[in-house]
């Protein structure tokens, strides 16, 4: 019998971390996820996953907050002992954010710590934490964007640490190598969901301008997003590391 696999996914209470801990849990992956501010959501997450017939958990994680990430890992041990009577997990799926279009020259330093806490500390230094209890032959998928490759005025910090993310990613391929561990970068487009204050989907010009540069004609969804994650997460995968996947539906290509 096949030994079940655990994945954690970070912001997984909504949006595009919703829809990947759906899809892993559609692949017979368990899944814990974390939530910020919406706590019901994240119940309802739960709710579906375990109606797929896997396990899941929920713990709260504030990104933002560095000094807090001590705690959060205990927890997660904590939650794996109690409900998986283990004390390893499989994969990481570094996906919570935040989001604010602010031009370069309006950038406040209070607004840069807060993007390189969440965004690139908190996700380096988490990512270290976690290593202990990763079995071997597991995965982390760092979230990025494609506004790495292509420039999209109002980014520059955000852009800027997903750019550090994905130089990390590729240290993480070669670090952990010997572990079996892959590390990967998923970079979505852009996507139609509440994220940076439902930018897009408020904002009939911007995704009207945003859907003419696409071939396919549109923004993406959610569910664009999770199912290329969970695919990464499975044996079919083995052999794919240190890459960075767009997934833009071919957007200014």
């Amino acid at each position: 019998m096949a030994t079940t696999k655990i994945a954690l996914v970070t912001g997984g209470s909504r949006g595009l971390g919703k829809d990947m801990a759906l899809n892993l849990a559609r692949k017979g992956l368990d899944v814990i996820i974390t939530w910020r501010s919406k706590e019901d959501e994240a119940k309802e997450v739960v709710k579906e996953i375990e109606q797929a017939g896997r396990k899941a958990a929920m713990l709260h994680l504030d990104m933002s907050n560095f000094s807090s990430l001590d705690e959060f890992v205990k927890n997660v041990n904590n939650t794996l002992q109690s409900t998986w009577q283990t004390s390893s997990l499989d994969y990481l799926i570094n996906n919570a954010g935040m989001g604010a279009t602010v031009p370069f020259e309006k950038v406040t330093e209070e607004l840069f710590n807060d993007f390189l806490n969440v965004h690139y500390k908190g996700i380096f230094f988490l990512t270290q934490k976690l290593l202990p209890y990763f079995n071997n032959n597991g995965g982390i998928i760092n979230i990025s964007t494609g506004t790495t490759r292509f420039s999209n005025p109002g980014y520059s910090v955000y852009a800027s640490m997903k750019g550090a993310i994905e130089v990390f990613t590729k240290y993480l391929a070669k670090e952990l190598g010997p572990k079996g561990i892959r590390a990967n970068v998923v970079a979505p487009g852009p996507i139609e969901t509440d994220f940076n204050s439902a930018t897009i989907r408020s904002n009939p010009e911007m995704k009207n301008r945003l859907s003419s540069l696409s071939p396919l004609g549109r923004v993406g969804r959610a569910d664009d997003i999770g199912g290329v994650v969970a695919f990464l997460c499975t044996e079919d995968a083995k052999w794919i590391n240190g890459q960075r996947i767009e997934v833009s539906g071919g957007i200014n290509g």
